[in-house]
């Protein structure tokens, strides 16, 4: 089956009509030949773009005036971001045929973000394996109210704002509280995890105390904290903004339809178009999901290709705007069954 119109409002309606019969093959099947090509000039010269804007940055924050540096905090350090897209490319072996070029360049770019390159990757394939499948999905997974009402009041407190006002700092205790954690891998990739653990820890201890020496506590906050901050910002609002809205379910194991999870559990929001080519475009998220193996530079080629033939099971286009983050972050806080998404406040309020 194919569809050619995107409506929002027929998306339930299609996808049920097509329900567990729908397969990831199928759709794979209609994409060109072409979205999984590599090339390795385009490959290459997004990491040379991505270098080129940090270093363009580093040079606005180091000449601007006071009044000019958030300016300068925002695009460094939304180039920086660019340079997680390009090993996240890395770690989904769409950047280089070689396995040690993709593992070398994942792990040199993401090392001034202190992101563990391996702890990340096998993490991150774990969502794509099981995204919004309830309870087992790792990235943004929402708590259902029996959950709520059963943590300690400090981690209740913490995630209501992380799924609120603070959720621009989840990506933060994301990673911390994760990636660094060997308990979370198993025995035979722990070797791995050390490895890129080892990578950031070292970088750290070099260059953290190099920067304050050379340039003071001032110097570090504003030459890598801040613009690290930003990246954070843009990781922990891509991520959220990716699946979550409303009207998107989490299924259960049994109940769970891959095709279905990676096409219409999957949302294509749009952000200025600095943000894009700076980050790689991997707010063309939808053909991601339905392949991992698709370049970040190939993902509108898939996007359209998707909308022709599949365009009435995706979701509607979103535009990011603070209007979508309240949305968001006003409602989208306690999973339910029945609703999809229910407030902290309408959870309370049934309780009494």
């Amino acid at each position: 089956m194919t569809a050619s119109t995107v409506n929002g409002e027929n998306v339930a309606t299609a996808t049920t009509e097509i329900g567990s019969n729908l397969r990831l093959k199928e759709i794979l099947q209609t994409l060109p030949p072409d979205c999984f090509k590599k090339d390795r000039l385009k490959a290459w010269s997004s990491v040379a773009v991505s270098i080129a804007a940090v270093f363009l940055g580093y040079c606005g924050i180091a000449i601007a005036p006071w009044f000019l540096l958030p300016i300068a905090w925002i695009f460094t350090g939304t180039a920086l971001t660019g340079w997680f897209v390009v090993a996240h490319d890395c770690g989904h072996r769409s950047f280089a045929n070689r396995r040690w070029v993709n593992d070398l360049v994942g792990h040199v770019l993401m090392m001034p973000l202190m992101y563990p390159f391996h702890s990340w990757r096998i993490l991150h394939n774990y969502h794509h394996t099981h995204t919004n499948k309830l309870d087992i999905d790792n990235a943004w997974q929402p708590f259902q109210p029996e959950l709520y009402d059963q943590v300690d009041p400090f981690r209740r407190k913490g995630y209501e704002a992380l799924r609120g006002r603070f959720w621009w700092i989840a990506s933060i205790v994301h990673c911390f509280g994760l990636h660094f954690d060997l308990a979370n891998f198993a025995p035979k990739d722990r070797d791995k995890i050390k490895l890129s653990i080892g990578v950031v820890v070292v970088f750290g201890a070099i260059a953290f105390p190099l920067l304050i020496a050379t340039t003071g506590i001032w110097g570090f906050v504003k030459f890598w904290l801040l613009p690290w901050m930003v990246y954070h910002f843009w990781m922990s609002t891509f991520t959220l903004v990716h699946h979550t809205d409303p009207e998107i379910p989490f299924e259960t194991v049994d109940n769970w339809n891959a095709a279905q999870a990676q096409l219409t559990g999957t949302i294509h929001c749009n952000y200025p178009r600095w943000v894009e080519v700076l980050c790689h475009d991997i707010n063309v998220h939808v053909p991601h999901h339905i392949s991992t193996a698709i370049p970040s530079y190939k993902l509108r080629m898939a996007h359209q290709s998707l909308q022709s033939n599949w365009g009435a099971l995706m979701r509607p286009e979103s535009q990011f705007s603070w209007a979508l983050m309240r949305r968001i972050t006003d409602r989208c806080h306690l999973y339910s069954a029945e609703t999809c998404y229910q407030s902290f406040q309408e959870h309370h309020d049934a309780r009494q």
